[in-house]
């Protein structure tokens, strides 16, 4: 999973609920898919948490020191 997008991995994840919403998938095949949505979501969790320390740095602060604000489009 090292060298898959954010993206992709957000869509197989999508793709896994959907199919698991199925009530006919049989409870092995359900089993292993939950398991891969597991890993997945721990993926992209692992993802974000890098992307936010990534931005925290970028913006020359701990994230105690960097405070929200909302930009607009203009900004930009």
């Amino acid at each position: 999973m090292a060298k898959l997008s954010f993206e992709k991995a957000m869509e197989q994840l999508e793709q896994i609920v959907q199919e698991l919403e199925d009530r006919d998938v049989p409870l092995e095949k359900a089993l292993k898919k939950f398991e891969k949505g597991v890993l997945l979501s721990k993926y992209c969790s692992e993802l974000l948490d890098e992307t936010d320390k990534k931005i925290t740095l970028l913006l020359g602060g701990s994230k105690a020191d960097v405070e929200e604000k909302q930009i607009s489009i203009d900004e930009i």
